[in-house]
C-alpha cells in the first residue's frame, strides 16, 4: 500500500474519472480568471434544455415528472451532467455514481408509465447526499484516507459496499433519485471544507471564499444547481453555513425530527449536542418537500432517537392566518434581531442583511424588537466542552489510520490526544447546558412584555456568521450558529443579497471588542467579497419546523428572491 499521498491522489483521480469524458472540461479555469462560475460561466457547457430542466426547483420537476411532460431519465441525466461541471469548478464531490442513477430513474419511468402514478412525492427527482451517508456499492470516507475502500475505517466489514442509512432508504421509497455523495472536511468539524482527497472546495459565486461546512460539497454543487436539493447535517452550523455562504435556503431542525440513523459521523455516542440531518435547497418549497416527504416515512417507527411527530398542518395554518391578518392590519407577528452576539460584530453586508429583513418586517405591520439574550459566549463554550469530551481520541484514531496530518483549521484539535473528560465533568457540563436553556426559554417566555402580540417572540433574525463567506483559514468563530445547537432550537437559512463593495464598505468607526473580533474586522475587503451571497438565519423555538418554513417563505417572499 502507498503512503496516505499516494492513495488521496489516486482517489481524486478516481473521482474524476468517474466522469464520463463527454462531460469533461478541456481547460478549468483559476480563480484570477473567473471568480464567479455560477449562471452565464456554467451556462455556455449546457444546453437550453438542461439549463430549464437544473434551474428548476425540486418541487417543480416533481410537478414536471409526475405529470409526464419531462421523464425522470432525462432529469437525472441534465443534473449528473452540471454536477459533474459543478466539481471540475469547485471540488464538491466525493462519490459518483451516475449509472446506477439513471437505471434507477428508468425503472421509475417505467413504474409511471405502468401504473400511471407516481411511486412517492419525490418521484424522478435527484438528491445529493453529504458524504456521511452511507449508500450500496459506494465508499463512504467521510473526507479521511484512511477510510477509503473501508467501512468507517475498518477494511473487512460485513456492511461495507452493501449498507444504507435509514434516510436512504426512506429517499428511495419516496421515489428520489440518488446519484452523488458531496465534500466536507475530514473530522466534520471547520466551517471550511477541506481535506486531504480533494483538498479545498471552493464557492461556486466567488472562488476566493470557502463553500462553507461541514456540509461544504452540498452547498456549492446546489449553489451551482447541480443538485436541485440534498441533506447536511448540522452540530455547530453545518447546514446553516453552508447554505447561508451558497444563497440557498436549509433548515437545521431541532434533535429527533429527522432520522440519523446508521450515518457515519465524527465523535459518535457523544450525547450532549447532537448532530441532526436536514435539507438545504434553491427554494424554501424545496426545503419544506423533503421535510414532509420523509415525516411521511414514520422515520419514528425506525430510527429510536426521532420523535413521533408527522408534519403538523395545524401548525402552518396558524401561522398562516397570523400573517393573512398582519396584511389586514388586524393582527401581527413579532420578531426580534441580533445584530452582535457580544462577542464578534457583524460585517457590513451581515449587518446590511439582517436591517434588510428587519424593515421589510416592520413594513408589512409586524413588531421587531431588539434580542438581548443570556450570554451567547457562555453557552457556545459548554458546546465546545462537548466537542471535546473524548479528548480528541475519535479524530486522530480516524488520520491515524493512513497517518495523513489532519487540515490546519482544525490545529484546535491538536497534534495528539488529550485529556478525555471524566463522567463527572461531562455530567457537570449537561447541567450547565440544561441551566443555560432554561436561562434563555424564560429570556423567550419574557419577551411578550414587548411584542403587543400577547406571544413571546416568533422568531429570531440574526447571521448565520460573521461574514459572508470565509476566504481559506478565515473561518475562525462559529457563535452565531453554535449557539442554536445548544439550545436545540429551529433554525433556517434566507438569503438576503450580495455583498456590493460601492454599498458595503469598512466601518472605520467600529471598536473590536476582543482580538478574534478585531482580527475578523480586519479580514473584510470589499474588493474580496464584492458579490458574494449575504443571508440571515431565522431561529425558532425547539421543533419548529412547520412554523420556521413558513416564516422563511413570508420573509423570503418580501425579499423578492
Amino acid at each position: 500500500m502507498g503512503s496516505w499521498k499516494d492513495i488521496a491522489a489516486a482517489k481524486r483521480e478516481a473521482i474524476l474519472d468517474s466522469i464520463p469524458s463527454k462531460w469533461r472540461m478541456s481547460r478549468i479555469p483559476s480563480r484570477e480568471e473567473q471568480k464567479d462560475v455560477t449562471g452565464p460561466y456554467i451556462h455556455q457547457f449546457l444546453s437550453k434544455e438542461e439549463i430549464q430542466i437544473t434551474e428548476t426547483d425540486a418541487v417543480g420537476l416533481a410537478n414536471q415528472i409526475s405529470s409526464g411532460s419531462w421523464k425522470a431519465t432525462e432529469v437525472t441525466e441534465a443534473f449528473c451532467h452540471r454536477a459533474s461541471l459543478a466539481h471540475q469548478l469547485t471540488n464538491c464531490l466525493h462519490e459518483t455514481f451516475f449509472d446506477a442513477a439513471l437505471s434507477d430513474a428508468k425503472d421509475l419511468d417505467d413504474y409511471l408509465a405502468k401504473h400511471g402514478k407516481t411511486l412517492g412525492p419525490l418521484h424522478g427527482v435527484p438528491i445529493s447526499l453529504k458524504d456521511q451517508f452511507h449508500v450500496k456499492g459506494v465508499d463512504t470516507s467521510m473526507g479521511y484516507v484512511g477510510w477509503i475502500g473501508t467501512f468507517q475505517g475498518i477494511k473487512n466489514d460485513p456492511r461495507k459496499g452493501v449498507y444504507e442509512s435509514e434516510m436512504v432508504r426512506e429517499l428511495r421509497a419516496l421515489g428520489a433519485v440518488l446519484y452523488c455523495k458531496t465534500s466536507v472536511p475530514h473530522t466534520l468539524m471547520t466551517g471550511e471544507t477541506v481535506n486531504n482527497i480533494i483538498e479545498y472546495t471552493w464557492n461556486p459565486k466567488n472562488r476566493n471564499l470557502c463553500s462553507g461546512g461541514s456540509s461544504g460539497g452540498e452547498g456549492a454543487l446546489i449553489g451551482l444547481k447541480g443538485s436541485p436539493a440534498g441533506f447536511g447535517t448540522d452540530i455547530g452550523g453545518s447546514i446553516r453555513i453552508p447554505a447561508a455562504f451558497n444563497g440557498l435556503y436549509g433548515i437545521r431542525p431541532s434533535e429527533g425530527r429527522l432520522p440519523f440513523e446508521g450515518m457515519a459521523n465524527s465523535m459518535d455516542g457523544q450525547n450532549s449536542i447532537l448532530s441532526v440531518v436536514g435539507p438545504l435547497a434553491t427554494t424554501i418549497g424545496g426545503v419544506r418537500l423533503l421535510v414532509k416527504a420523509i415525516l411521511s416515512q414514520s422515520p419514528w417507527l425506525h430510527d429510536p432517537l426521532v420523535v413521533d411527530m408527522p408534519w403538523r398542518d395545524w401548525v402552518e395554518h396558524e401561522t398562516r392566518d397570523l400573517i393573512k391578518a398582519a396584511a389586514s392590519g388586524n393582527s401581527k407577528l413579532s420578531f426580534a434581531t441580533l445584530k452582535h452576539d457580544g462577542v464578534v460584530g457583524l460585517h457590513p453586508p451581515v449587518a446590511r442583511a439582517v436591517q434588510v429583513c428587519a424593515d421589510l418586517l416592520a413594513k408589512a405591520g409586524h413588531k421587531v424588537i431588539e434580542w438581548k439574550p443570556p450570554s451567547h459566549q457562555h453557552g457556545t463554550k459548554l458546546v465546545f466542552n462537548a466537542w471535546k469530551y473524548d479528548g480528541g481520541a475519535d479524530i486522530h484514531s480516524a488520520v491515524a489510520l493512513s497517518g495523513e496530518p489532519l487540515a490546519q483549521q482544525l490545529s484546535v484539535f491538536g497534534d495528539k490526544p488529550e485529556k478525555q473528560y471524566s463522567a463527572a465533568e461531562i455530567s457537570a457540563n449537561n447541567v450547565a447546558l440544561r441551566e443555560w436553556r432554561k436561562q434563555y426559554m424564560d429570556y423567550w417566555n419574557s419577551t411578550t412584555e414587548f411584542t403587543g402580540t400577547g406571544r413571546p417572540v416568533d422568531g429570531v433574525i440574526t447571521a448565520a456568521a460573521p461574514f459572508a463567506a470565509a476566504p481559506p483559514l478565515g473561518y475562525t468563530y462559529y457563535g452565531y450558529t453554535m449557539f442554536v445547537n445548544g439550545l436545540d432550537y429551529t433554525s433556517v437559512v434566507i438569503p438576503v443579497t450580495t455583498v456590493d463593495k460601492s454599498l458595503d464598505v469598512v466601518d472605520h468607526s467600529y471598536q473590536p471588542l476582543n482580538d478574534i473580533d478585531k482580527t475578523i474586522q480586519n479580514g473584510y475587503d470589499p474588493e474580496i467579497y464584492d458579490g458574494a451571497h449575504v443571508s440571515v438565519q431565522l431561529v425558532g423555538r425547539r421543533l419548529q419546523e412547520e412554523k420556521m418554513l413558513l416564516l422563511a417563505e413570508h420573509l423570503g417572499s418580501m425579499l423578492k428572491i
